[in-house]
């Protein structure tokens, strides 16, 4: 009897330590559940369920003046007509670091190069580099300390050999990219407003800038308005870790999801719509860092709805095959081969072997096996295989 009664105790001590084990995994784990899982479960609830952002954008709504602080920042250097008398189809905006010369300059010698778009593609492009100021003293990082010629001297240097640096005295830092986006589309509105389409994209973009062009234009001879087309993030909630630099705090958005935007890497909208996202800025609060979110509260004050096109990159580099350069219009994470992207995805010999019947089932066929693998992610959707 005393034995069965020892044995059960032993089963009542395993039992409880096992509790109490699982209890301390999921305490330890419940902040990264919390953020993988259910606030992304409680986000598409809201956003799918409940569905309006009405008394959202009405709280952040706030009086231009108050609303021009994000904005009333003096030009460094400028470039007002930049897009004077000409037939813009599109306006880019390259969103850069002063540190970064290198891309731009690679950009310029690739997909930005304003001269081939013109000769080659018959069209005319403005391709813009938009910065904030280098850091100052006090807080400069150990990039920016250098004897000799300061970095404020250096980008005076490069747009006097280049001509476009548009560059504002806010702090070029990721915590004001949403000064950034602001400075675009007033850049847009006061020098460029009769543009057929704006584009915004980073630095280590790549942008197949022919088949970008063609796309374009036949949205264009069809007369597009409330166009804005990219890689869309419906019902994403907003990141509550502190340990992560995407951080927004309740005070500053309380809300379980963020309207529906396009991510910030590349994203075209038409001219109505540029015009459209400036109005929205005079009058919100633009204190939340994450710039393509706040594209994203801009476009749910005026009506807008992002479209979807798989051919906009997400996260990660596309894969390196004529079948994917075919229809590829911008692809992420490229800085030391964008040169070697730009030289094979403009190969004329691209469009020989993927054009006529065969070409078209052999490419179906391999952006199956390319982009629907299991282990692949991020760059372009499955369904973009049979776009």
């Amino acid at each position: 009897m005393v034995g069965v009664s020892l044995r059960i105790r032993k089963c009542h001590f395993v039992q409880l330590l096992a509790t109490c084990l699982v209890l301390s995994t999921v305490m330890v784990c419940w902040e990264e559940l919390d953020n993988r899982v259910v606030s992304h479960v409680k986000s598409y609830s809201f956003r799918y369920l409940i569905n309006s952002f009405t008394y959202i954008n009405k709280s952040l709504t706030i009086p231009h003046k108050q609303a021009r602080s994000f904005s009333d920042f003096h030009y460094l250097l400028d470039h007002p007509d930049k897009c004077a008398n000409q037939d813009v189809l599109l306006l880019l905006f390259v969103k850069s670091s002063p540190k970064n010369i290198e891309r731009r300059n690679a950009i310029r010698s690739t997909w930005g190069n304003e001269s081939y778009i013109q000769n080659t593609l018959g069209v005319t492009v403005r391709v813009l580099f938009a910065l904030g100021a280098p850091p100052t003293r006090e807080n400069e990082p150990l990039w920016s300390r250098q004897s000799g010629v300061g970095f404020q001297e250096q980008l005076v240097e490069e747009d006097l050999l280049h001509g476009d640096l548009i560059q504002k005295d806010f702090v070029d830092s990721f915590y004001n990219l949403t000064l950034k986006l602001i400075l675009q589309f007033h850049w847009v509105h006061s020098h460029c407003a009769h543009a057929r389409f704006f584009m915004t994209a980073d630095d280590d973009i790549f942008v197949h800038m022919p088949n970008l062009v063609k796309y374009l234009q036949g949205k264009s001879a069809r007369g597009v308005t409330d166009f804005w087309v990219g890689r869309v993030h419906r019902g994403a909630p907003p990141v509550r870790s502190k340990y992560s630099k995407y951080y927004v705090a309740f005070e500053t958005y309380p809300w379980l999801s963020y309207p529906d935007y396009t991510a910030g890497a590349a994203y075209v909208v038409s001219g109505d719509v540029a015009a459209k996202i400036y109005q929205a800025t005079l009058a919100l609060n633009a204190s939340i860092h994450i710039d393509d979110v706040f594209m994203g509260i801009c476009a749910s004050v005026v009506g807008l709805s992002p479209q979807e096109h798989p051919y906009f990159a997400g996260e990660g580099k596309a894969p390196y095959h004529p079948c994917i350069y075919d229809q590829m219009l911008t692809s992420h994470s490229h800085v030391d081969d964008i040169y070697d992207l730009w030289k094979a995805a403009t190969d004329p010999r691209v469009k020989q072997e993927t054009s006529g019947w065969f070409g078209r089932l052999y490419c179906a066929v391999v952006r199956v096996s390319l982009l629907c693998r299991p282990s692949f992610v991020g760059t372009y959707p499955c369904k973009a295989a049979l776009w």
